[in-house]
């Protein structure tokens, strides 16, 4: 295609490979085209994990310190582009560039720092009684990643499988596939042996049930939606292989009658329009006091009017497109339930600016007198929309907010830090955002329920890639 260049399909044992068939990369506010990459075949799929399989052994024994070195190197890499990396996904993804800047080319440094701070734990034993009991990398492991944050999500697989001396096969999202190039090319000038990490490129659902069928496989991480985990469970079941799902979320943020407003107002419309409301932690419910509905409705509406919604490039915007055209009619379907029955309209809706008639734009929307048992409610919209349900005490919201196929974040407010946490202990979620506390990369990250298992980041994320041998000794 004119003025786009054609990306290879597959990286296997250290060498770009080209594919038959190609895929165009639209900009999220234009639909023009910023990209294309060549689809890897299923051929290629087993081809790379082949190499994976060949370059284990080495890797699983290479000194943890030169894993480490990588590592650093890498790091260093992708700190020193990440500008390109904030614009790529400014495209691809539709994120505002300050958020881009921020969470799409800064979280995935943040996650190999995390990492490299409980690298020593690779090598640790533990001595239980006449057993001395060593972690072991767990194989080959097959890294399926979602586009909504394409390198940081592929960073919170690699880094810790690669610090446990696992090799991979990374899948890329195809609506977001352009910043696993920019890994590859960090990781050979970090020196990563060839096979140590490969990847291919193209639909999730032909490659995917390669990767996860693959007997050679050891351990599948995915991230997406429940629906798709779901299939991935059950495929890689057949071969009895470790699997992690990080899932969907349709997360309560829970105002107690004693929050402090002039705080608790602006965070939960951050909160829920982060990456545009494209963020599977985003907290989309807001659980609020009776005595406080009319004052916090009031407060949500002007808070929502001072976002600006517009190219992610336009340093004014705080709210960019949905990712794709599908994308916005999903959302927008799941808006006209909203406005048919499923609750009352505060702000936002179907009407869009013509100036944004472009691109996949969908206006910030608001819903109150929602029951929690609507479908706009339970099932995750993944955008822009935030649902208001009211109650009456503080049972009344824990039921509210656990009540949800699932269980990946939440919120609570109180300017009582111990109420706050008290209420917090009681929600069946991963975290739980204390008065708006930031995300903490080091932290595990992962939910109950249909929001999957496993956890990743920090320690937990790294033990996940390591499985416990114990070595007998006689007394």
């Amino acid at each position: 295609m004119d003025g786009v260049d054609l990306r290879p399909a597959a990286y296997i044992d250290g060498t770009w490979h080209h594919g038959d068939d190609t895929t165009t990369v639209t900009d999220s506010a234009t639909g023009a085209p910023v990209g294309s990459i060549e689809m890897a075949s299923q051929q290629q799929a087993v081809a790379a994990v082949q190499a994976a399989e060949l370059a284990f052994e080495q890797w699983s024994q290479t000194p943890l310190s030169e894993r480490r070195s990588i590592l650093e190197k890498l790091t260093a890499g992708l700190r020193a582009r990440s500008g390109d990396i904030a614009t790529t996904t400014a495209a691809e993804v539709g994120s505002v560039m300050s958020f881009a800047e921020r969470v799409q080319a800064g979280l995935p440094v943040r996650v190999l720092d995390s990492t490299l701070d409980v690298i020593d734990e690779v090598d640790r034993e533990e001595v239980i009684g006449t057993s001395r009991v060593l972690g072991r990398p767990v194989g080959v492991v097959a890294a399926i990643t979602p586009w909504n944050y394409p390198l940081y999500q592929a960073m919170g697989k690699i880094a810790p499988a690669l610090a446990a001396g696992c090799t991979v096969v990374l899948k890329p999202p195809q609506l977001a596939p352009l910043t696993a190039y920019d890994l590859v090319d960090e990781l050979e000038k970090a020196g990563l042996p060839p096979g140590v990490l490969n990847v291919v490129q193209g639909s999730g659902r032909a490659l995917g049930e390669v990767l996860c069928d693959h007997p050679s496989v050891d351990m599948v991480s995915f991230t997406g939606s429940t629906g798709a985990g779901s299939t991935i469970a059950a495929t890689a079941a057949r071969t009895v292989k470790k699997v992690a799902l990080e899932l969907g979320g349709k997360s309560a943020n829970v105002l107690l009658d004693d929050a402090d407003l002039d705080k608790a107002i602006p965070s939960a419309v951050r909160y829920f329009l982060m990456n545009n409301g494209q963020t599977c932690a985003a907290l989309t419910r807001l659980v609020v006091p009776r005595r406080l509905k009319a004052e916090v409705e009031e407060r949500i509406v002007a808070e929502v009017g001072t976002q600006v919604v517009g190219d992610p490039r336009d340093p004014a915007a705080t709210v960019g497109p949905m990712v794709s055209d599908a994308q916005r009619r999903s959302v927008e379907g799941y808006i006209s339930r909203g406005i048919s029955g499923e609750g009352r309209l505060l702000v936002g809706g179907l009407d869009v600016p013509e100036h944004l008639a472009g691109g996949h734009y969908v206006m910030p929307t608001v819903f109150g007198d929602v029951d929690p048992s609507a479908v706009i409610a339970q099932e995750e919209i993944f955008g822009p929309v935030l649902v208001i349900h009211t109650v009456d005490d503080d049972d009344a919201a824990v039921a509210v907010a656990n009540d949800s196929p699932y269980g990946l974040s939440g919120g609570v407010w109180s300017r009582d830090r111990d109420r706050a946490v008290s209420v917090a202990r009681r929600l069946r979620t991963g975290q739980v955002a204390i008065n708006g506390a930031s995300f903490n990369a080091a932290a595990p990250f992962g939910g109950f329920k249909q929001s999957g298992y496993g956890r990743e980041l920090g320690r937990h994320g790294l033990h996940e890639y390591l499985g416990p041998q114990s070595l007998q000794f006689h007394e």
